[in-house]
């Protein structure tokens, strides 16, 4: 019997890239309501009812108020991801980073609800985590973050700006230091202090970089570059989408070669001399960054 699956808010930029994704996936049954319908609670909870496994690709607000309509459900309720960030670190709900730490896949396998992670945190918790657990960064660590994205990520009002040529060539956002994402960064990260994230924006469609600059000698152990790298193989060890670069002596690095797929490249860039690195996570901010992890952990979810 196929899955039955509900997209709501396909019309938005994850949405209808998830239903591509999912488009001809063999055992699977894609449902929608009526353009007309798409704001009507009773037919969403009608739907919601059919339906296996709902997706939620909708403004916080209108997350949390479909999250409610699926609470209300009790035992008939289907299981839900959330690609918002209205449930990142709420209780209840499992994050949807299947390779943050060994038995992650598994929860979320297992889970009713999954928040799918936000495009820089996913970058930055890539970076980070590894060393935290591998005492490589202190949990109370001063740490920056910069972070510069794709145009796409901004939602539709960004993307018309962009390509109607309004916007300019780069901005940096979030100066106040409030940025949503911040919250998943530092739980999932495993940090007691709370990092400084610097995002922006780019004039290209879509592909990120998130990186963190170190001194390696203000780092527990003070650690070579090559400790950095060992330590990210032995953490990404057996996962297929993310990919430890092993020599990085290039001059210079670009956001987009990663379009298309749910992979994650992790570079260290570092100058043993002066004792400093730079780390430097890459991939698809409609990828990995939001679609393509939605479209992974359903189909973990779904047994796949």
């Amino acid at each position: 019997m196929a899955a039955k699956i509900f997209i709501d808010g396909e019309a938005g930029t994850t949405g209808l890239q998830i239903r591509d994704k999912l488009a001809g996936v063999s055992g699977l049954e894609l449902l929608s309501l009526p353009p007309e319908a798409r704001k009507d609670k009773a037919a969403k909870q009608k739907l919601y009812s059919e339906v296996d496994v709902v997706i939620l690709c909708l403004p916080d607000e209108a997350a949390k108020e479909a999250a409610h309509l699926i609470y209300a459900m009790g035992a008939d309720a289907p299981r839900v991801i959330d690609a918002s960030s209205a449930h990142r670190v709420a209780p209840g709900w499992t994050y949807g980073f299947p390779e943050l730490v060994a038995g992650q896949a598994e929860a979320v396998a297992s889970a009713r609800r999954v928040s799918n992670p936000g495009c820089h945190a996913t970058g930055a918790i890539a970076l980070l985590r590894p060393l935290a657990d591998a005492g490589l960064i202190a949990r109370d660590a001063a740490v920056s973050i910069s972070s510069v994205s794709g145009y796409s990520g901004g939602g539709k009002s960004m993307i018309e700006a962009y390509e109607s040529g309004r916007a300019p060539a780069f901005e940096l956002y979030g100066l106040q230091l409030e940025h949503k994402h911040l919250p998943e960064i530092q739980l999932y990260s495993g940090l007691t202090a709370r990092p400084i994230f610097a995002p922006s924006v780019g004039n290209f469609r879509q592909g990120m970089l998130v990186s963190i600059p170190l001194h390696l000698d203000a780092l527990p152990r003070t650690p070579r570059a090559a400790d950095l790298i060992a330590t990210f193989k032995k953490h990404y060890r057996g996962q297929r989408h993310f990919h430890v670069m092993e020599s990085d002596d290039a001059a210079r690095i670009e956001p987009e070669s990663l379009n298309g797929t749910n992979d994650v490249e992790i570079h260290v860039f570092a100058n043993e001399a002066r004792r400093q690195a730079l780390l430097v996570a890459k991939f698809d901010n409609l990828g990995k960054g939001a679609s393509g992890a939605a479209v992974q952990n359903l189909m973990l979810m779904l047994g796949r």
